[in-house]
């Protein structure tokens, strides 16, 4: 377990941020595991057969499945939304000195080294080191060749889920303060007393120490959550709301009955919100503009077909109990 001690000015400095390249990375790490089932599955699937032309082996031996991960991949993100160029231009810079302590550091890591091909990355870790210089341009060139391959095609749908995240964060942090925001950040995450105390493999603590704390929402931080203590400001990366149907496909349903009722942009539309979601969020799911979008919500709610609601900054759409019994054909007994 870690411990993060807070004083009075930490509570001051609570900021929220995500990062295209905490993305990047995170997601190498559930690459690394491949696990073809569970949340991530469909995206593993699809982007499995299209990075021939990435060197995931440099990419993997550097994000390993468990262990340690070098700071420099993970910089501190600039803005609330940062931007994936800005990110690699940090990482392009950092000091060769660190990059070369940490990339020591990562050769020597025995959780992060755990696996088959040790021997190979031992060797890449030299290769590596001998020339800090050529290594981070290495770096920095895979991954933006990874994320273009691995990220871009989905990053409407992944931007859509961390914005409603933030919105709904903030709002409840304003109304309700810290200690409801901790306790429904993350299983693995509570806060006692003046600690935040995070369930990890491994036990430490450390202060803030007026610092603060950047919470940092990441798609595929999943089933974790991520810690990071060090300066400028601690961070705390976690899984955002409404993860579960991330992956899922927009629903076929041209051979519906009720698309021959009320359009198939409708019955999709009607057929994605088994959970309630922000326009933003079904644009992206439905690869549908914000003004047809729009139009079509509007015409179902006005038929009572769909309701919704304020959270935060967003409006939820889901659907009613008529709805329900158009999208499902069972008789929900209304009259």
């Amino acid at each position: 377990m870690i411990e993060l001690e807070f004083t009075p000015a930490d509570y001051l400095r609570i900021h929220f941020a995500f990062s295209p390249v905490a993305e990047v990375v995170t997601s190498l790490r559930t690459f690394s595991l491949g696990r073809r089932s569970g949340i991530h599955g469909p995206w593993f699937r699809s982007v499995d057969s299209r990075l021939d032309g990435v060197d995931m082996e440099l990419l993997t031996a550097l994000v390993r499945p468990i262990g340690y991960v070098p700071d420099f991949l993970n910089p501190h993100p600039r803005g609330r939304t940062g931007d994936l160029d800005a990110g690699l231009e940090q990482i392009a810079r950092t000091d060769p000195a660190i990059i070369s302590a940490e990339l020591a550091h990562l050769a020597g890591h025995r959780t992060a080294q755990q696996g088959p091909g040790h021997q190979r990355r031992a060797a890449l870790m030299r290769e590596l080191l001998a020339d800090t210089s050529r290594a981070i341009e290495r770096i920095t060139t895979e991954l933006a060749a990874y994320s273009q391959v691995a990220l871009a095609p989905h990053w409407p749908r992944i931007h859509a889920l961390l914005q409603a995240d933030l919105a709904h964060r903030l709002e409840e942090l304003a109304s309700a303060g810290a200690a409801r925001l901790f306790a429904t950040l993350h299983p693995s995450v509570a806060m006692r007393g003046e600690k935040l105390a995070i369930v990890k493999y491994y036990d430490g603590r450390a202060q803030l120490r007026g610092r603060g704390l950047l919470l940092t929402p990441c798609v595929f931080a999943w089933p974790d959550v991520l810690v990071r203590t060090a300066d400028p400001q601690p961070r705390l990366t976690y899984s955002p709301r409404g993860l579960g149907p991330m992956w899922e496909s927009a629903p076929d349903v041209k051979s519906s009955p009720l698309a021959a009722v009320v359009g198939k942009t409708k019955a999709a539309i009607l057929a994605t919100l088994e959970l309630p979601m922000s326009t933003t969020q079904l644009a992206a799911q439905l690869a549908l503009t914000a003004p047809t979008l729009n139009a079509h919500l509007k015409t179902l709610q006005a038929a009572a077909i769909l309701t919704s609601r304020r959270d935060g900054r967003s409006v939820l759409y889901q659907r009613t109990r008529l709805g329900d019994q158009l999208v499902h054909g069972q008789d929900s007994g209304v009259p």
